[in-house]
Parts: C-alpha cells; sequence; structure tokens
C-alpha cells in the first residue's frame, strides 16, 4: 500500500533502542506499507535505509546478529579509536561485504529520505534529502549516527557534522515544513518518557571548547525534546499524527549489546505494528 502523498514518516534515533523502530518498519516492509517522505535521525535514519532499500531481516541482522562482534560495538573500539561503535566497521565492512546493501533498489525508491545532522559550528540541524547526499547517503548516515563523546566529527560538503538527534531529535518540524501535515512517528521511549538535563555540562566544554554552539545544543537538549513530546502529543490528539512507540519503560540502552534483550524490544515493536494495523489503517 501506497500511503496517500500527504502523509510522512518520523523515526526517532536512540542507539540501539532503534531496535524497536527495526521490528515496526519489518512489519510495514511485510505488509507493504511505503510512505512518500521519510526522515530520521541517527538509529533511526540507519533502520530506514534498509525499509528504503526492502531489504527483509537486513536490520534484524545488522543490530542484533553482529552485536556480539566487538567490531561492532565494544571498549575495544574505543581504546583504539575513540569510538564505542565501530563506524568504519558498521558504514563501510557490514554494508559493502558482510550484509551487503542494496543500492540500486535504495536510489530507484522514489520515497524522499531525509537525514537529520548537526552542525558542530552552529548547533542547528541540518537535513540532507536525496538531491543533497546523492551517491554518498552512508557518510550522511554516519555523520548522523556519530555520537558525541564516543564517535569522531564527520565532514561532509564543508561543514563539521555530529548525531542529528542533539539539536532535533524527532524531526517532525521539518516533515511539516517539508509539507507533510500528517504523519507516523515512531518513538523509542515508552509512555511518560521525559528527558532530564544533562549533568555533564564540564565535559560537554572541556570535549567542545571550539564549538560553543554545539555546547548549548546539547545542554538544551533536554528541554527541546520535552517540548516535542509534548507537541507530538496535542497533534495526536488533533488527529495530525500517529505515535508509535513502546508501552512499556524500555529495558535496552543506548549501548547495549544483550542480543536477548535487543531481540525482545525487536519483537515488541513488530508487534505493536501489527497490533495497531487496523487503526493505522484507517488513520491513514
Amino acid at each position: 500500500m501506497d500511503v496517500s502523498n500527504q502523509t510522512g514518516l518520523v523515526l526517532e534515533g536512540g542507539g540501539m533502542r532503534g531496535v524497536y523502530t527495526a521490528g515496526v518498519l519489518e512489519y510495514f516492509l511485510e505488509k507493504e506499507i511505503f510512505f512518500p517522505y521519510v526522515i530520521g535521525v541517527s538509529a533511526g535514519a540507519c533502520n530506514a535505509a534498509s525499509y528504503l532499500s526492502k531489504q527483509k531481516g537486513r536490520n534484524k541482522t545488522v543490530n542484533i546478529d553482529y552485536i556480539k562482534d566487538r567490531r561492532y560495538l565494544s571498549w575495544n573500539n574505543y581504546f583504539k579509536r575513540r569510538e564505542l561503535f565501530g563506524m568504519d566497521f558498521i558504514f563501510d565492512e557490514i554494508p559493502h561485504k558482510l550484509v551487503p546493501y542494496d543500492y540500486h533498489a535504495f536510489y530507484s525508491n522514489p520515497t524522499e529520505f531525509v537525514i537529520g545532522t548537526t552542525d558542530c559550528l552552529t548547533g542547528e540541524p541540518i537535513y540532507f534529502g536525496k538531491k543533497d547526499y546523492e551517491k554518498d547517503v552512508l557518510t550522511v548516515l554516519k555523520a548522523s549516527s556519530s555520537l558525541p563523546f564516543v564517535a569522531s566529527e564527520i565532514k561532509f560538503k564543508d561543514r563539521i557534522l555530529l548525531d542529528g538527534g542533539i539539536s532535533d531529535s524527532i524531526p517532525i518540524k521539518k516533515a511539516e515544513k517539508d509539507g507533510f501535515k500528517k504523519n507516523i512517528v515512531i518513538l523509542t521511549r515508552n509512555v511518560g518518557y521525559t528527558k532530564q538535563p544533562s549533568k555533564f555540562h564540564f565535559f560537554v566544554k572541556k570535549k567542545y571548547p571550539h564549538y560553543p554552539k554545539l555546547q548549548e545544543a546539547m545542554i538544551n537538549r533536554y528541554q527541546k525534546y520535552n517540548d516535542t513530546i509534548s507537541y507530538l502529543e496535542r497533534e495526536e490528539q488533533k488527529g495530525n499524527v500517529m505515535i508509535i512507540r513502546p508501552q512499556h519503560p524500555v529495558e535496552v540502552g543506548r549501548m547495549e549489546r544483550n542480543p536477548i534483550k535487543l531481540e525482545r524490544l525487536y519483537q515488541q515493536g513488530y508487534q505493536d505494528a501489527q497490533n495497531l494495523k487496523g487503526k493505522l489503517l484507517e488513520w491513514l
């Protein structure tokens, strides 16, 4: 089912909590539910890529089957390269050798795919659509997924970029600005979750002394996140947004390496989407 031209799909990030989104998207893929516009940040954007290339099971293979591989996520990576996630392994070896990514299917897909990043110099969100990244989608996905403190900044098109979730964790306003007034929004935090102020202001300033605007964005992130959740819930009441999110507190952390927990959250996402099928089709 191709959704009407007025409906978009918005995806939150969340590190390994993104396996929830992967489960939801797997159900969409199986039932052939597709959207004309998809926007995501960090893990949300990464999971969207395999959904848009229509590779069933790929997100599960990449995010769960490889989680015990030290090249994927480990302190060994950090000690060697100052990054917990093995960014070259995830964005080069996996898509090009181990679990080949279907670039032809992705670029043949007419869906517009927007990826959110954060500009280190301005602290503002920078969004890249297909016409911006063209054949270099993996570099932008890498930038969107480069978490502060545990990954390096990525240079792309004269910008210095980091994790898209810093400046716009749930890019609903961008989707609306792009003309999509109705949106399905997949969140990776449970109902009732609110983000608390960071207690690591000192470390933020020490780590990024040359990026005062980035510091500001990181310090204020909690407020923007909570304001966005409030906005989404108001829009849901108006019928402009349908939120899909875990109904119970999520036990999976951003850096989770327990495949059993990850599998459980993945299945929860799949099951939640399946349970919402009737409501989803009616809403659409």
